[in-house]
């Protein structure tokens, strides 16, 4: 129980983390708005503006690597890893996060300290043009980022070793899944009748629910494996 706290702490941390970084995408997006329209319509661009645009930017980027990882959500050979028993796959994963996440990610906080470090020691600024803006908030996020990435990472070597003793997946914290998001514009929606609506709303239910179910009997036949 203890074990399954500190994974489920470990993913609100995270999950919170990306939830409030996803709100840089609307300050990204009217800084653009603003730039387009002061350079093609005013004849006025901003000499700032691209460097502020590539910050916001590399900022949602870096604060968003902690809750796709516990989302479960970055890149993977699915074709081949979802083949495998639970505990192949935790002993897979287990092996390169030893190997390359814990070095990997350890460099990232260790570089990235130095280099925040450095740049707020001497105010650092963009200097491709004359008043470039500051750059030393921006490099701070990156030891933050990695620190986010790294207690993420710990949580999914503890998931690894929890897989291995029970040969079953822990449960992480899910956010909004697709489902989700078309149960809500369902309901939402101004064009289809309540009956209608409800009926859709279940039959996706059971969908999801049947795939589920098929996902869940095909894992316990590959963890039993044939019968002799």
């Amino acid at each position: 129980m203890q074990v399954q706290r500190f994974l489920l702490l470990a993913d609100s941390i995270s999950t919170w983390c990306g939830k409030a970084s996803a709100w840089l995408i609307l300050l990204l997006t009217g800084a653009v708005c603003v730039e387009v329209f002061k350079r093609y319509i005013l004849n006025n661009p901003t000499s700032w503006s691209f460097d502020a645009d590539y910050m916001i930017y590399g900022t949602l980027f870096m604060m968003s690597g902690a809750y796709t990882l516990a989302q479960d959500a970055h890149v993977r050979g699915d074709f081949l890893y979802s083949s495998m028993k639970p505990r192949v796959q935790a002993s897979l994963d287990l092996v390169l996060y030893i190997v390359f996440f814990l070095p990997g990610i350890a460099a990232l906080i260790y570089a990235g300290w130095d280099y925040a470090h450095a740049s707020w020691v001497i105010h650092e600024h963009v200097n491709d043009t004359a008043d470039g803006p500051p750059v030393y908030q921006f490099k701070t996020v990156i030891p933050i980022a990695g620190t986010l990435v790294m207690i993420q990472g710990l949580a999914e070597i503890a998931r690894c070793v929890v897989c291995l003793k029970t040969g079953v997946w822990p449960p992480r914290l899910k956010d909004a899944e697709e489902i989700d998001v078309v149960e809500e514009q369902l309901a939402n929606s101004q064009y289809v009748d309540a009956e209608s609506r409800q009926r859709a709303i279940d039959s996706m239910h059971d969908i999801d629910d049947a795939a589920r179910q098929r996902s869940t009997t095909q894992g316990a036949e590959r963890s039993q494996g044939p019968e002799r």
